[in-house]
């Protein structure tokens, strides 16, 4: 039943992606599609709920984060092109920028969450993806807008954000590219996983003194500063201190 469910949203997702240009105008329709598919779906799991704790588990891992996704993603794309400045290419640039900012400090404070579900464990299903498991992780309603009790888990909408930071990232791409006059360099089905740096921060400084240490980069005319940079930016996390961070390794 779920996986026609899910099928079913996909084909009906892909025709209004492909319905308009206005990116607007598509946000404002795919959230309203969006709350009505969620709606649906509560509606089925108050009538007839989890026959088991598997299909409860795989309900909030694989089939509400869908559509909840979506929504999430949509509802950024709405609000970045409601505040976008409307003139000036280095305003809307900076402001772009910005919200790639947000990205990273979003990835960097879920950086476990993340690598839990992209390795595909499934050891803390029974409380990431349960309603029973909101008892180990209690929500504050105040920072989840779409918490429900009765149709929420401690983690199904964490794992619905970061679907949707996801695509936001591709979004802001397209925007950046097209305001630094390239071509886009992919299409929406060839884009390059998003990489987040899941390891600890020390070794990642480890690897930046390393390799600019054998001048890896521009024939090592590169200064440490901007290859610190360019890595936080490759692997979505923010390092402070580095020096100090190094000195610490080398004592």
């Amino acid at each position: 039943m779920y996986k026609t469910i899910l099928e079913k949203f996909s084909e009906e997702v892909k025709k209004k992606q492909e319905g308009t240009e206005d990116y607007l105008k598509r946000a404002i329709e795919m959230i309203q599609f969006c709350r009505e598919i969620l709606i649906d779906m509560k509606s089925m799991v108050d009538e007839n709920d989890f026959e088991s704790v598997p299909e409860e588990i795989y309900f909030f891992k694989q089939v509400k984060p869908l559509p909840m996704s979506y929504m999430i993603y949509y509802t950024h794309v709405r609000s970045c092109e409601l505040h976008k400045p409307k003139a000036g290419k280095q305003y809307k640039i900076r402001f772009l920028e910005k919200e790639m900012r947000k990205v990273n400090k979003f990835f960097a404070k879920n950086t476990d969450f993340t690598y839990y579900m992209e390795q595909g464990y499934t050891y803390m299903d029974h409380s990431f993806f349960t309603r029973r498991g909101i008892e180990k992780f209690p929500l504050d309603p105040t920072e989840n807008q779409y918490f429900d009790p009765d149709f929420t888990t401690s983690h199904d909408l964490l794992w619905a954000k970061i679907q949707a930071v996801y695509r936001y990232i591709h979004y802001l791409r397209e925007q950046l590219q097209k305001l630094h006059g390239k071509e886009l360099e992919f299409s929406i089905d060839k884009r390059h996983q998003v990489l987040v740096w899941t390891n600890s921060k020390t070794a990642l400084v480890e690897l930046i003194y390393a390799l600019y240490n054998n001048e890896a980069f521009n024939y090592g005319k590169s200064d440490l500063n901007t290859v610190t940079h360019a890595l936080e930016e490759v692997f979505n996390i923010r390092l402070d201190n580095i020096s100090k961070t190094y000195m610490e390794i080398k004592a």
